[in-house]
């Protein structure tokens, strides 16, 4: 998930073109360091409104597999794109868990919170890019407390930071 640094991850309106930045940080990695990283993500999980943004975008997640939640009747314009709707239990723990190393829950405030209150997380990785928005979407609104453990911070060279943290089970 990426959020602003007040953590919204989309303006009233849905938008998310802030999500490019101009900003410059020196000592800051590139993206491409991070292409060996995404390249063990053995699913993708996402919410509707997300694929729905990945497809006009460009869809970024290539051929990997990637299932999205809804209830909604969509089109998949990719062989690797299934749709689900039933419990999230069921469907990590009996149809992914046994078949991919790592799942990638790609954004979307509901599914993280839901994805959280059913313990199905086992780290959290946001990124925070560089501008406070003042309203919009938040990251997660739980409704309960939860211990996080911080596993590392890495500066980018566009002035984002990602935090990455296990969850306390």
């Amino acid at each position: 998930m990426v959020a602003s640094v007040d953590f919204f991850i989309a303006k009233p309106d849905n938008s998310i073109a802030w999500l490019q930045t101009a900003d410059d940080y020196d000592k800051g990695t590139t993206f491409e360091d991070a292409t060996a990283f995404v390249r063990t993500i053995g699913c993708y999980v996402m919410g509707a409104k997300t694929y729905e943004h990945a497809r006009v975008l460009g869809w970024p997640y290539g051929d990997t597999p990637t299932i999205v939640l809804t209830h909604r009747n969509l089109t998949a314009e990719r062989d690797s794109v299934e749709f689900y709707s039933g419990d999230l239990r069921e469907l990590v723990n009996r149809r992914l868990k046994p078949k991919y190393k790592t799942i990638w829950v790609v954004g979307g405030a509901v599914l993280a919170k839901d994805f959280l209150r059913e313990n199905l997380i086992d780290d959290i990785r946001i990124g925070i890019m560089p501008i406070l928005l003042g309203e919009g979407t938040p990251f997660v609104e739980l409704g309960r407390e939860q211990r996080l453990h911080l596993k590392d911070v890495t500066g980018f060279k566009d002035g984002m930071v990602e935090l990455w943290y296990e969850v306390r089970k």
